[in-house]
């Protein structure tokens, strides 16, 4: 399977801009790689914005190229080392590259931030949260980086 990357990118930082959390917006940009509906993409994502139900620890958007990943090397099977070892391969490599080009995978280290988890109330989002947070670019950045893991495959 090929994928059109800018295509999947822009999906994703639209979805993300238009009020989804990071996870979400990667899952709903591949929801046709995963072979879900988006409403199921999106429901299955939730939890994971905010580095995981805004505890801040990995990164939504890697959370979410990691619930792809699962559908590009299954491994429904409990005994089943070697796709076992294929699903994790795949993850690993999906987060050292989100790692090599932002410097972590963890939603606080990402932002600056130095609590270890926020209120569970999402902030709103406004202008401004759009113009200091930089997630949206970490959205797009990871859409590229699923994209480009893809058409390797």
């Amino acid at each position: 399977m090929r994928v059109d990357i800018n295509e999947r990118v822009e999906a994703a930082r639209n979805y993300f801009l238009g009020g989804y959390n990071c996870a979400q917006s990667i899952a709903l940009a591949y929801h046709d790689v995963m072979g879900i509906d988006k409403e199921l993409s999106a429901t299955m994502a939730a939890p994971f914005g905010g580095g995981m139900g805004r505890l801040r620890e990995v990164c939504g958007t890697v959370s979410g190229m990691f619930m792809v990943a699962g559908f590009l090397a299954p491994n429904s099977q409990p005994n089943d080392n070697a796709n076992k070892k294929n699903c994790y391969a795949l993850v690993q490599s999906l987060a050292e590259r989100f790692r090599e080009e932002n410097g972590s995978i963890v939603c606080r280290e990402l932002l600056g931030l130095t609590q270890k988890k926020d209120d569970p109330t999402p902030s709103p989002r406004t202008e401004e949260y759009y113009h200091r947070r930089p997630c949206a670019e970490y959205v797009a950045i990871a859409a590229r980086i699923l994209g480009e893991k893809i058409n390797e495959l």
